[in-house]
């Protein structure tokens, strides 16, 4: 079945109004977070395919987000990079959308317009946001995690969580118009974003996906993977190794300790990076230069 510019995998399943759980890569996948985060739902709620983009070329530049070569049965296959959508359902009767976005690069009014359309057709009743940012954060402390809702009852979700909001401003995503166009659909919206050590970028956080892991959980009566609680283990142990060998590293992270346990709003999230001595600056801002390089190629 056609929708938009999305193929549904027939028969199409009756949800009855779910709320949809979105990653969006790479804007706000940094570490994999929100990547893991959907993978552990999908395997709690053993998830079923639902769709995907019919023709993924009318959105997505493959010299950006290549395609893959994989063997499945001895026999070679190539894995071309899609948004796509799974569904489960949850113990507690809650139905769930799950949506692997990828940002689009050409054609972006017709895609929000399909992704539009999407959450229509299923009534979904919450658009949830999950992802993670790098920031002036140590990784000795727990995790930041902050957010945003529209909606009285995902708003009191949030404030019940002890999640604050955010007071960012710059550029952004073009896929935060699908979230701007809730109202008409009479949808909440929840974003719920991880900050990480700017200093460790890992391809694979589990420190930070099991923080948004627990956050899920508590919302949706989901069991946390204790896989991802034994990784996230082991990557501190890995770290605290790293940290050993480079006293420079150390350092600075004994400042940002400082900075985040000392400032004016310890824990919470600030307006603005917090004022750091002129090396720590600069370590972090060739750290920040080479992650966006990494992200343009």
């Amino acid at each position: 079945m056609r929708l938009g510019a999305f193929e549904l995998d027939e028969p199409v399943p009756e949800l009855i109004e779910p709320h949809a759980l979105v990653m969006l890569d790479p804007w706000i996948d940094v570490g994999s977070v929100g990547t893991l985060t959907l993978n552990w739902v999908e395997k709690e709620l053993d998830a079923e395919d639902l769709g995907r983009i019919a023709r993924p070329g009318n959105y997505f530049d493959f010299t950006r987000y290549r395609p893959t070569v994989y063997y499945e049965e001895g026999r070679r296959q190539v894995a071309v990079p899609n948004t796509y959508i799974t569904y489960g359902h949850t113990s507690a009767g809650t139905d769930l959308l799950l949506v692997h976005m990828l940002e689009p690069h050409i054609h972006s009014d017709s895609y929000i317009e399909s992704m539009v359309r999407l959450l229509g057709r299923f009534g979904v009743r919450r658009y949830v946001l999950l992802g993670s940012m790098y920031d002036y954060v140590p990784h000795t402390a727990p995790l930041m995690v902050t957010g945003s809702a529209s909606g009285g009852e995902a708003a009191r979700e949030l404030e019940r969580l002890g999640i604050g909001g955010s007071k960012y401003e710059g550029p952004t995503t073009i896929t935060t118009l699908i979230s701007q166009r809730a109202p008409e659909l009479n949808m909440e919206t929840m974003t719920l974003i991880v900050h990480l050590p700017q200093y460790t970028q890992l391809d694979e956080d589990y420190t930070g996906a099991v923080r948004l892991m627990d956050i899920v959980s508590d919302l949706y009566g989901l069991s946390p993977d204790s896989e991802y609680y034994d990784k996230a283990r082991q990557q501190l142990v890995e770290i605290e190794q790293a940290l050993a060998k480079n006293p420079q590293l150390k350092g600075i992270v004994k400042e940002l300790e400082s900075q985040y346990q000392s400032g004016p709003t310890a824990g919470k999230p600030e307006e603005r990076p917090p004022k750091m001595s002129p090396e720590v600056e600069r370590f972090l801002s060739e750290m920040e230069k080479r992650f966006r390089d990494d992200q343009s190629r």
